[in-house]
């Protein structure tokens, strides 16, 4: 077999690897700009929110949800073929990041949350008349106890703590005489320390002269099980949890 190269074939062969960066160069450009292609035939003045803010879900992972927003004119119509675009923190994705508005004037994407526990702010933009308009909406992303404190509260505390009834659990908030505070009320709970948090799990209400509702768990749940269940009230606080002693740099 001749196994030497003619004048031409190495020509051929010096030519496309010539080119190969060229092309590589503007594969990497294409992939840079995802929303270069999209072109808005209509732009809005208000942008709201029709859900997918504020879910829960484990650090790493997509929400369940979409996140979805509308876009309206000055009449609260909605405006299709509308540009919006998606933006959050370091470490969360959108798919898709760019998108233009369907015949409902919605825009819909997936949010995968970051590898770190907390609260992430995410801001959708639309490019408006005369300027830009943004709508801002939080997820929150929990930790591995803070995740093993959500199983648990899924399993003993929802059924009377969360107000909301789903498929899968039935809401008995509404027969209590005294309601059960919801882990994501703040102003109460907050105030509230982990160590008396820990005694009315253990203890049930009247180890601090509450509501003989709340039954003990002492024989239920183990330490390390209340103190992720704590961990798991204070990533859902809102205003947010703030520990005693903290500082915190003014902006």
């Amino acid at each position: 077999m001749n196994t030497r190269l003619s004048a031409q074939t190495k020509f051929r062969v010096l030519a496309a690897l010539a080119i190969l960066p060229l092309t590589m160069l503007l594969c990497c450009k294409h992939s840079a700009l995802p929303n270069a292609a999209l072109k808005a035939t209509a732009q809005g003045t208000a942008l709201v929110e029709s859900s997918g803010g504020h879910q829960v879900g484990a650090t790493g992972t997509t929400l369940t949800d979409p996140l979805v927003v509308q876009v309206n004119d000055d009449q609260g119509t909605a405006v299709p073929g509308a540009l919006v675009e998606f933006h959050g923190p370091s470490g969360v994705s959108f798919d898709p990041a760019a998108v233009l508005t369907d015949s409902s004037g919605q825009a819909t994407t997936a949010v995968t949350l970051g590898t770190i526990a907390g609260r992430y702010q995410l801001s959708a933009m639309t490019p408006g008349k005369g300027k830009s308009v943004t709508l801002d909406t939080l997820e929150i992303a929990l930790g591995y106890e803070q995740r093993v404190g959500s199983i648990l509260a899924d399993k003993y505390c929802s059924r009377c703590h969360d107000p909301e009834s789903s498929p899968v659990r039935v809401s008995n908030y509404d027969n209590l005489e005294v309601k059960p505070h919801a882990f994501s009320e703040g102003n109460t709970l907050n105030k509230i320390s982990d160590a008396d948090l820990t005694s009315i799990i253990l203890h049930g209400g009247p180890a601090l002269n509450r509501s003989a509702l709340m039954p003990p768990y002492g024989n239920t749940l183990s330490a390390p099980d209340i103190k992720a269940i704590i961990a798991y009230i204070r990533a859902l606080s809102d205003p947010p949890y703030q520990p005693p002693g903290t500082v915190y740099a003014r902006q």
